[in-house]
């Protein structure tokens, strides 16, 4: 007997052993149970997630011997012709190979006989936005109104291509694409009945690499079978894939948390003689960052109790600001890297340790928000001008109570300043503040120190416009 590919051998044949579309088997179960059948189901998705599948188990759940239930025997005669792919009333149409309207008129034509063997007849169109503007015109009649006997299943990778007209007359289903939890499970129950020797971190690659996909996740798990002659390695998985492995990235981690730059090029130096993908490497990098980052906050948010277990450690050796700070650079380095003179290079100057993160001012330069480095600047010399503007106008104005004046003047200059770089005010507001603050000044104190408010009042205006100047640049 020729050998049959796993993603086949281990295809879903009811609704009980489907992974990962609980929502979906809620809906139809229960559909079926209660006898409320609609004539049309749309099921969307990405690819490998199970909309042929889910056609398959309706269409037995619709035609089986025992009656329409949620739970098809499996043994009738009508169970085994459509997992065999044999059962006259159930067609699956490839809409991508049979996209024009003559090929829809011929289905539409057949749709009006009654059933050959079943209860009733299933067309299960797939990739239907394939199908051309004059087919989709066709057959929204028949879609609206079939026949008794008659039951669409539509799928598709791309519904925004379908007409709002064909959406109207089905009910939607959107498959999710599978957890990672969910597929390393699936794996590991099919390895275990092949009798197949496997270690659980060649499967969390496996399941990473599938990008939400199960089909994807069982060939490449059939391609691993044959890598490793007969095993399943976490190492060999990895030269399989190309993919940068878990010993890198926490080795990479480890020089950062150490300061060992020549540990860090060590790393580098064995990931280029593997001829591992830098760019990989800094995506993958900053996804274990971002979660470390998540086990510091919310650890059960961590929900693989392997991987939980491993980056607990590094959650008391870096800071919330590095760990931020890393992840920045690590996605810009990454979307930097087809600019360095090679990929090794803008690696290893991407990975160089931030010894100076403690800075907010810096961490805002390095990260890309140069509005939040310039305010924090901004603040920070305007503290200075104001202390020494009241420095030197003490040292100007003679009398204690000019001194005092010349003090309120500073702090309205102080408070406007605050306003108009916080609060995002125009100059002309702040300018206005400090023209508020002056009268209530002048009448405070006597004739004799007008002459020195004015001298400060001076100062404090020449600072403040070359402080508004300064802003400009």
């Amino acid at each position: 007997m020729s050998y049959q590919v796993l993603a086949r051998k281990w295809r879903p044949k009811s609704f009980g052993t489907l992974v990962g579309q609980e929502h979906v088997v809620r809906a139809l179960t229960h559909a079926l149970a209660t006898g409320r059948l609609h004539h049309a189901w749309l099921f969307t998705g990405t690819r490998g997630v199970g909309k042929t599948t889910i056609s398959r188990i309706l269409a037995k759940a619709l035609n089986c011997e025992t009656g329409i239930t949620a739970e098809p025997c499996g043994v009738c005669d009508a169970c085994r012709a459509i997992d065999a792919d044999r059962f006259p009333d159930y067609v699956e149409m490839d809409a991508a190979s049979n996209r024009g309207v003559e090929e829809m008129a011929a289905l539409l034509d057949k749709a009006v006989y009654a059933p050959v063997q079943g209860r009733f007849k299933v067309y299960m169109i797939d990739e239907v936005h394939m199908l051309t503007g004059h087919a989709f015109n066709a057959m929204l009649k028949t879609l609206e109104e079939p026949p008794e006997h008659v039951k669409f299943i539509l799928a598709t990778t791309d519904p925004q291509k379908i007409p709002v007209t064909v959406l109207s007359r089905c009910l939607q289903f959107n498959l999710k694409q599978m957890p990672q939890g969910h597929i390393v499970d699936h794996l590991t129950r099919i390895l275990q009945a092949e009798e197949v020797a496997f270690e659980p971190g060649a499967l969390r690659h496996l399941a990473k690499a599938a990008a939400g996909s199960m089909r994807d996740a069982l060939s490449l798990l059939d391609q691993a079978i044959a890598h490793g002659a007969g095993r399943v390695e976490e190492e060999q998985v990895s030269h399989m894939l190309g993919t940068v492995g878990d010993d890198h990235l926490y080795a990479v981690l480890d020089a950062l948390a150490a300061g060992d730059v020549p540990a860090l090029l060590a790393v580098a130096d064995g990931m280029e003689a593997r001829s591992l993908s830098f760019d990989a490497a800094l995506q993958a990098l900053a996804t274990l960052v971002h979660r470390i980052a998540l086990a510091q906050y919310a650890p059960a948010a961590v929900a693989d109790e392997v991987e939980r277990a491993r980056i607990l450690g590094y959650v008391e050796r870096f800071d919330a600001e590095f760990l931020q700070l890393a992840y920045q650079v690590a996605i810009h380095g990454r979307d930097e890297l087809p600019l360095a003179p090679d990929d090794y290079t803008g690696f290893t100057m991407t990975s160089y340790p931030p010894l100076s993160h403690q800075s907010m001012a810096l961490l805002s330069l390095l990260t890309g928000d140069l509005r939040t480095a310039f305010v924090i600047i901004q603040t920070m010399a305007m503290a200075v001008l104001t202390i020494g503007m009241y420095r030197f106008a003490k040292l100007w104005v003679d009398d204690e109570g000019a001194q005092w004046a010349a003090l309120w003047l500073v702090l309205s200059s102080g408070v406007a300043e605050t306003v108009h770089v916080f609060g995002q005010l125009p100059t002309i507001v702040s300018l206005c503040l400090l023209l508020n603050a002056l009268p209530f000044v002048y009448q405070w104190i006597d004739g004799g120190h007008k002459r020195n408010l004015w001298r400060a009042w001076a100062l404090i205006a020449a600072t403040t416009g070359a402080h508004h100047v300064t802003t400009l640049f």
